[in-house]
């Protein structure tokens, strides 16, 4: 795998990670998205998919 395509898989999954971060401080403060339950919850999901994904693809690459 090429640097590029390594940089941006963990480029991908820094985002991810920030978007898991936002969702659980919004589930506790209530203060980036104004506390929605639902869209954190989606939100958390699908940044958990695509740090996995990434980590997977990073781990098969070498």
């Amino acid at each position: 795998m090429s640097k590029q395509m390594k940089r941006m898989l963990i480029g991908s999954i820094a985002a991810s990670g920030l978007v898991a971060v936002t969702a659980v401080v919004d589930l506790v403060l209530g203060i980036p998205y104004s506390g929605s339950m639902v869209f954190d919850a989606l939100f958390l999901v699908t940044a958990g998919i695509v740090i996995y994904m990434g980590y997977e693809t990073l781990k098969e690459s070498t």
